[in-house]
């Protein structure tokens, strides 16, 4: 029997991290789970990366193309056709207008992935957009045919998550085992900044783990930091389950963006930081429900502030 086919157009990279495609990979497990085949088409990306996405089944077209160009729209057009896929999702703020129209003119009905509105006319025929903030009226210049999927219960959670449904989180008087979660590429070596700072944090027992994500480039900067540590910070590299880690830690200090989710879902106290301008929303929408406590941009603090803020 002929398996159902699914395009999945997204892309990580040192600048972008790997936040589209990870999403993604939750939506493709899901369609797996009907018994779908998904596709992934992304431009030249961490070998890591690659060789996860094709551990879950997934298959993986390197893109030869500047992405989100019109070659790039015609490359994905026709490899639809010759798969015989209906449908195209399409996450990444790289994706114009322009670029959705061509994937529509094709014949391709089209999910995208959104997170903060998208311009007018904007050529899609479902729009998912996960972050509790959503409402319709980002989207009230799209089609009446558009249907919108709002809101965190379109929270788009890879599978090994779903394993720890219901988990009971037990919450201490004092946090002791701090997980560390900047993302998959971190390009300003923020991370760094987090290490120095929990070695300045005066707890009893403390001890960390710091996720150094597959277009990481900062490894031996970080191993550096690391010498003489007065507490036992441990990195970890190409994690394919986040949730134990997330189970195991006492509190989090992470980058305000999807992971924010995942930590809401496995209940784990967070210290948030804001890496870049589209995780803006997101660290206000935590900041004003109180679902974490959030530092902001690392422009507005340094390693003692995040000692202290730790320490409290």
């Amino acid at each position: 029997m002929h398996r159902a086919q699914l395009i999945f157009r997204a892309d990580a990279s040192t600048r972008i991290g790997t936040g589209h495609v990870m999403r993604c990979l939750a939506l493709a497990q899901a369609w797996q789970d009907t018994g779908g085949q998904a596709v992934f088409v992304v431009a030249p990306a961490a070998a890591a990366l690659v060789a996860r996405l094709r551990s879950a089944g997934v298959e993986v077209v390197p893109l030869e193309a500047q992405p989100g160009s019109e070659t790039d729209a015609a490359y994905t057009a026709n490899l639809a056709r010759h798969l015989r896929a209906s449908w195209v999702v399409v996450d990444g703020y790289h994706f114009c207008l322009d670029y959705r129209r061509r994937l529509k003119e094709a014949g391709l009905q089209l999910l995208l992935i959104d997170d903060h509105g998208s311009p007018p006319h904007g050529y899609a025929d479902v729009i998912v957009n996960q972050n509790p903030y959503a409402h319709e009226g980002l989207y009230r210049d799209y089609s009446s045919h558009t249907r919108l999927l709002l809101g965190a219960r379109y929270a788009l959670l890879r599978r090994e998550f779903a394993l720890w449904q219901g988990w009971p989180r037990h919450i201490p008087t004092v946090a002791r085992k701090v997980l560390v979660t900047l993302g998959g590429s971190d390009p300003d070596n923020v991370t760094k900044t987090i290490l120095q700072a929990l070695q300045r944090v005066a707890i009893s027992k403390l001890e960390a783990i710091a996720v150094v994500g597959s277009n990481n480039p900062h490894e031996r900067s970080l191993r550096a930091a690391l010498q003489g540590a007065p507490c036992p910070i441990r990195l970890r590299h190409h994690v394919t389950d986040m949730p134990a880690l997330m189970a195991w830690a006492d509190m989090a200090i992470s980058a305000a963006g999807c992971t924010s989710w995942e930590l809401a879902f496995m209940g784990v106290p967070a210290l948030v930081v804001t890496l870049a301008t589209n995780q803006e929303p997101i660290a206000d929408w935590l900041r004003t429900t109180g679902l974490a406590w959030v530092l902001g941009r690392p422009q507005q603090w340094s390693a003692d502030d995040v000692a202290r803020a730790v320490t409290r």
